[in-house]
C-alpha cells in the first residue's frame, strides 16, 4: 500500500513544466528527506500532528503545484518524515521549491480544513550544495509570493498568523538515488576456434547482447578484429552496467563469436550466454565458456565445441556524478567576463546590448543572472570575481582586455550576482566601450587561480558574455588548451537575446575544446 502511495506521489507532478520538444533530460533523481525541530503547537490538549506539503513552480507557467505529500506523524513538534521526494535534478536550471507545514485536524484532504505551521522556500540546487547536501531553515507563518524582480519570497497575510514570524525549523536532505553508474572493464581471450577461411585461419571478434523481458536481444559491445588466429587474445573494453545488463546482475548476456569477412558476410562459428554476476566472479574456472554452434550440435553426434573463450580479468569502477564531487567537498569558484566592445552600440542608445532600460534588464544582465543564479548555490562564500574586456579604462584611457568591474585590481571579487549586476552597471559609467574581442586574457586570469590548485578540490567556472567574433582565436585556443584546464569549464555565451532560454555548460580539458554559441542559446 506504502509504495503505491509513493508511486503515485512521484507521478503527482514534475519538477518543472515538461515539453517533449524543449524538455531536458534529468541528470539525475534526487531524494529529498523533510525533518522539523520546534514546531508551533496548535492543539490544546496535545501536540501537533504535522504534515509537510512540497510545491514546485513551473519554469515557464511560474505556477506553483502540489508535488506530494509526507505521512502525517501524530503528536510531535519534531517530526522526522519517513515519506520522500522524488525529484529529477537539472543542474542547469533554477528548480524553486516551497514546503508547507500543517497540523492535520482531520482525515480532510482539503488543506484548509487543518492549521498553517509555517512555510520555506529553496531552491534544489540550494539542497544539494549545501554541505552534506543539508539544508536548515526557519519556517515563516503567513504566505509567501515571489518577488517579480528579485524572485526572492515576500511575506503577505494569509493563512492567519503574523506574516515573517519564526515558527520551528526545517532541515532538508538530499541524496542522489542509484542508478547502477557502474562500468566493467573486462578482457577476453579464446583458444582453438573453429577454422572458417580457406587459405587461412580465422579472423575472430565477438558481439555481445543484452537480453530483454520481451525474450529479444539488444547488441551492446562489439570487440574488435584479431586477424588469422583461432587462439584471438582481444583488448580489454570498458562498458557500463547499465548497457551491459540495465543493472539486473542475472539479467542474461549472450555472446556471438563470429569470423570477420570483408564483404560483411561474417561466418558465425558460435555463442556463450554468461550473465554480469557470473563475470563479476573474475577469472577462474567458472569463466571458461563453451562457444557452440547450435546447428553443428544438431547434425553432429560427436561434436562438442567450436573452441572456448576465457575471461581473463574484470573490474568495476563508479562513475563518479557532479553530486558526488560536490559532496565530497569541492568547491565551485565562479567568474564572469562581460564583453565591453564597442560593436555593442552606445550604451546611452536603446539599441545598444548595454542599454540600462530602467524598466527591465538589458541582455547582458540577464544572461549573467540565468546563468549566475545557479551557479551561486554551489559557491560557499558567494564571491565572485567579475571581468570586463575590450575597453579603454580610466584613469589614463588605456585598452583593457583584464579589468575588474569592482574597480579594485587587488580584489575583483563582488558579493553575489547582485553585487556582479551593481558593479557591471558602475562600469558601464566610467569605461569607453572600443576593442578589439580578446578572451585570452580572461582566460588566463581564471587559469592563473586554477593551476594554484591541484589536488581536485575546486572546480572553476568561467562565463563569458559577448557579442562578436573572437578576435584572438589563436591565442585563446592556446590558453585553453593547457593542463590548468583539467579542472576548469567555460560557458560561453554569444550575441545576447531578450531571452535566455536555456545554459550548455562546455566542458574542457587539455585534449578538447568545445565553444557554443548560438543566436538563442542552448
Amino acid at each position: 500500500m506504502e509504495e503505491d502511495v509513493l508511486d503515485k506521489l512521484e507521478d503527482m507532478a514534475s519538477v518543472r513544466d515538461f515539453d517533449p520538444l524543449t524538455g531536458s533530460i534529468p541528470a539525475t533523481k534526487v531524494e529529498v528527506t523533510v525533518s522539523c525541530r520546534n514546531l508551533l503547537d496548535k492543539d490544546t490538549f496535545s501536540k501537533s500532528d504535522p504534515l509537510c506539503v512540497l510545491y514546485t513552480q513551473g519554469i515557464e507557467t511560474k505556477q506553483w503545484r502540489e508535488f506530494g505529500r509526507t505521512e502525517v506523524i501524530d503528536n510531535t513538534l519534531n517530526p522526522d518524515f519517513v515519506r520522500k521526494f522524488i525529484l529529477d535534478y537539472f543542474f542547469e536550471e533554477k528548480q524553486n521549491l516551497r514546503f508547507d507545514l500543517y497540523d492535520v485536524d482531520s482525515k480532510s484532504p482539503d488543506l484548509s480544513k487543518h492549521d498553517f505551521l509555517g512555510q520555506t522556500f529553496c531552491t534544489l540546487g540550494e539542497i544539494v550544495g549545501s554541505p552534506g547536501s543539508r539544508l536548515e531553515k526557519p519556517l515563516m507563518m503567513g504566505a509567501f509570493t515571489l518577488h517579480s524582480k528579485t524572485g526572492k519570497p515576500m511575506p503577505s497575510v494569509s493563512n492567519g498568523g503574523i506574516p515573517g514570524k519564526k515558527c520551528g525549523t526545517i532541515i532538508l536532505s538530499a541524496e542522489e538515488l542509484g542508478n547502477c553508474r557502474d562500468v566493467a572493464t573486462m578482457q577476453f581471450c579464446a583458444n582453438k576456434l573453429d577454422k572458417k577461411d580457406f587459405f587461412g585461419k580465422s579472423d575472430p571478434f565477438m558481439v555481445f547482447y543484452r537480453s530483454n523481458e520481451d525474450g529479444t536481444f539488444t547488441i551492446c559491445h562489439k570487440t574488435e578484429v584479431v586477424k588469422n588466429t583461432l587462439n584471438p587474445v582481444w583488448q580489454s573494453f570498458a562498458i557500463p552496467v547499465r548497457a551491459l545488463c540495465n543493472g539486473d546482475y542475472d539479467r542474461t548476456i549472450k555472446v556471438e563469436v563470429y569470423d570477420w569477412d570483408r564483404d560483411g558476410s561474417h561466418d558465425f562459428i558460435g555463442e556463450f550466454t554468461t550473465s554480469y554476476r557470473e563475470l563479476a566472479r573474475g577469472q577462474s574456472q567458472f569463466n571458461v565458456y563453451e562457444v557452440v554452434n547450435p546447428k553443428k550440435k544438431m547434425k553432429k553426434k560427436k561434436y562438442n565445441n567450436s573452441g572456448t573463450v576465457t575471461l581473463l580479468s574484470f573490474a568495476t569502477e563508479s562513475e563518479h556524478t557532479f553530486l558526488d564531487y560536490i559532496k565530497g567537498g569541492t568547491q565551485i569558484n565562479f567568474t564572469v567576463a562581460i564583453d565591453f566592445t564597442a560593436s555593442n552600440g552606445n550604451p546611452s542608445q536603446s539599441t545598444s546590448l548595454h542599454y540600462m532600460n530602467p524598466y527591465q534588464l538589458n541582455a547582458y544582465a540577464m544572461a549573467l543572472k540565468a546563468v549566475g543564479e545557479i551557479i551561486q548555490d554551489y559557491d560557499s562564500d558567494k564571491m565572485f570575481p567579475a571581468l570586463g574586456f575590450g575597453a579603454k579604462i580610466p584613469p589614463d584611457g588605456r585598452v583593457s582586455h583584464e579589468f575588474p568591474l569592482n574597480g579594485n585590481v587587488d580584489n575583483p571579487h563582488c558579493s553575489g550576482i547582485e553585487g556582479i549586476l551593481e558593479a557591471y552597471h558602475q562600469s558601464l559609467k566610467t569605461v569607453q566601450l572600443y576593442g578589439p574581442t580578446n578572451f585570452a586574457p580572461v582566460v588566463n586570469h581564471v587559469a592563473r587561480y586554477a593551476a594554484a590548485v591541484q589536488d581536485g578540490s575546486q572546480y572553476f567556472v568561467l562565463l563569458i558574455i559577448t557579442d562578436g567574433v573572437i578576435s584572438d582565436m589563436a591565442q585563446t585556443k592556446e590558453a585553453i588548451v593547457n593542463p590548468w584546464w583539467s579542472w576548469m569549464e567555460m560557458t560561453f555565451e554569444s550575441r545576447p537575446v531578450e531571452r535566455l532560454q536555456n545554459v550548455t555548460l562546455s566542458s574542457l580539458s587539455h585534449s578538447e575544446i568545445t565553444l557554443t554559441a548560438q543566436e538563442t542559446t542552448s
